[in-house]
């Protein structure tokens, strides 16, 4: 089963949410639908990034799992520049 991973900028939080608690969102979101396999935050360029590394069986099953990973990150915070990534050998290719 291929690994993938989505990558999302996190913006401004909603009032009343806990910074610490977007990542755990994310990762949930995530396992809801397959496993996940490693998940980090990281500020790339002074911008917020979390990285949720996962399986899936095909491009397709990978693009509705960022879609869920994105939405569980928006439930407490603004996300944009969602990217999914299929890994192939050591290398990282667009899926």
């Amino acid at each position: 089963m291929p690994s993938y991973r989505v990558t999302l900028a996190v913006g401004l939080l909603h009032p009343g949410a806990d910074p610490e608690s977007v990542l755990p969102a994310a990762v949930a979101a995530g396992r809801e639908r397959t496993t996940v396999e490693a998940y980090d935050v990281g500020v790339v360029r002074g911008e917020a990034r979390i990285t949720v590394r996962f399986l899936a069986d095909g491009d397709e099953a990978a693009h509705a799992v960022a879609r869920a990973v994105e939405a569980g990150v928006r439930t407490l915070a603004a996300a944009s520049d969602r990217r999914l990534t299929r890994r192939w050998g050591a290398r990282w290719y667009p899926a």
